[in-house]
């Protein structure tokens, strides 16, 4: 049986994937990875422990699919963007502990930056200027770790994100490539022309021979020999990028929302580079082969599922994820109480690294499932917020979300949601889209599939949901949320 296997490195856990050519899932591999907070703000992983747990999740899932791997015909990696990876060129081991996404260590320096660079970081990225992004985590390293910078100008380091580090791991460090959709996240790449741009390199004091070469979404970059023969690496892409590919939203105006650690908006503007007006992101949807890049306007949130897993883990309230809407249910309502979940600060539209977790509202009665339903109403709020700008750069009026990701299976959760939006929500008939994305886009380079035609065929929809909310209670509600988030504001300047 040929399939297509998918690397799904994600920020929690690294998985692996098959695929058959229904885009059905034959068999899975999935493994933990840990998360570390060395400082306030600092967010780190151990990228040899990435390596390790990725393959041990692709020997799963190969097992588990009962497929050898010479029946496979292309991989495609999809990972957590933004999160950086320096290494050795010669031993090809990491250097350091990786810099993730929601790290905010260079927010003082990104602050005082702003007036002179963020228009021209915006106007050459489409990006803001922020610590979310990977250029500043580089700059950090380069001038921190002792060494590093003389290092990487004679050539011997190698700084790439996620699918970088594990293309370069694969191919025996035969190759060094990075996808369009990866390097639009790095504040480095010029949007427009898909190049590195030299004058924000010269900015940050980062030597072009470090990075990655740019390539498509969807062609082939190399070969591994680590499990065995040569199979094809043919699909790479940004975890968000992939999910909106395998939501199937290939026309302009489908909007799709994931909500994993964070929640991420993609929505598809075709060969439109959107400039947002309300502090939102152009960034690159994909780019198959030699054909014509598409964009995509963004919004992101840096705590999605991760006020559950605060809730599980910080808290102990509940003891596993899905325990949270049973949790929630024992009460009819918020009962007053505001969450803002702004753990490592908040993203758009705000984009303040400073904010810090608010919850406000408390009294004497308030019980675990007031908080419960503060929190999944924190995750619907901040998702609304971004949807009601989108619209308005796209000049939308209305629009129908399609969902995916592990917070996605809560039904209360999508509820809320299709209420706080006035929208109908479509839950797919797998949440699996991150992997299944990166797998059409592997197996379209190979022919595995023929055209993004037949893979419109395979969409199913399980589930919907209406709005069904009164919408002056709405307008009360949306109230409270907006002062708990200003309150929550600028609040780890104090610590400086």
């Amino acid at each position: 049986m040929k399939c297509i296997l998918a690397l799904d490195q994600g920020t929690s856990s690294s998985r692996a994937i098959v695929f058959d050519r229904e885009g059905q899932e034959l068999g899975k591999g999935q493994y933990e990875i840990t998360q570390y907070f060395p400082k306030s703000g600092w967010v780190e992983h151990d990228a040899e422990e990435i390596w390790r747990t990725q393959l041990l999740a692709v020997k799963d899932a190969i097992r588990l699919a009962g497929v050898s791997y010479a029946d496979i015909e292309g991989i495609g990696i999809t990972n957590q963007r933004e999160t950086v990876v320096v290494w050795d060129r010669k031993s090809g081991d990491s250097l350091a502990p990786a810099i993730v996404w929601q790290d905010r260590r260079t927010a003082r320096f990104c602050h005082d930056e702003r007036d002179k660079w963020e228009k021209i970081v915006r106007d050459r990225t489409g990006l803001l200027l922020d610590p979310y992004f990977s250029g500043t985590k580089i700059k950090w390293l380069l001038d921190e770790l002792p060494g590093l910078r003389e290092r990487a100008e004679v050539g011997e380091i190698a700084i790439g994100t996620i699918e970088s580090w594990l293309v370069w791991k694969l191919t025996g460090g035969d190759v060094h490539v990075t996808d369009v959709s990866n390097a639009s996240r790095t504040m480095l790449m010029n949007v427009d022309t898909l190049e590195w741009d030299p004058l924000l390199l010269e900015w940050l004091k980062i030597p072009r021979s470090v990075l990655p070469k740019i390539v498509s979404n969807s062609e082939q970059v190399g070969t591994t020999k680590v499990f065995g023969g040569e199979l094809p690496i043919t699909g790479l892409a940004g975890d968000q990028q992939a999910a909106l590919f395998g939501q199937l939203c290939f026309e302009g105006g489908m909007l799709k929302t994931t909500y994993g650690t964070g929640c991420f908006l993609l929505m598809q503007t075709s060969r439109t580079r959107i400039t947002s007006k309300n502090r939102l992101l152009s960034t690159v949807a994909w780019k198959l082969g030699d054909s014509d890049c598409q964009y995509a306007l963004e919004g992101s949130v840096f705590s999605g599922g991760a006020v559950v897993q605060w809730l599980k883990e910080g808290l102990g309230l509940i003891e596993k994820p899905v325990d949270i809407e049973v949790l929630a249910k024992k009460e009819k309502d918020h009962g007053g109480v505001y969450f803002a979940p702004a753990f490592t600060g908040l993203g758009a539209p705000h984009w303040d690294p400073y904010a810090r977790g608010v919850i406000a509202g408390l009294t004497r009665g308030t019980t675990a499932g007031h908080i419960a339903w503060a929190a999944l109403e924190s995750i619907a709020f901040q998702v609304d917020d971004i949807v009601r700008l989108m619209k308005e750069d796209a000049g939308i009026d209305s629009l129908e979300m399609r969902v995916d990701g592990g917070a996605s299976e809560s039904d209360l959760l999508l509820q809320i949601q299709s209420d706080f939006l006035g929208c109908r929500i479509v839950r797919g008939a797998t949440s699996e889209t991150t992997a299944r994305g990166v797998a059409f886009l592997a197996g379209l380079a190979v022919g595995f599939w023929k055209d993004q035609s037949e893979l419109v065929e395979m969409w199913e929809e399980v589930d919907r949901f209406e709005p069904s909310m009164d919408l002056d209670w709405f307008t009360e509600r949306r109230k409270g949320w907006e002062e708990v988030v200003r309150r929550s504001m600028g609040w780890a300047r104090q610590e400086e």
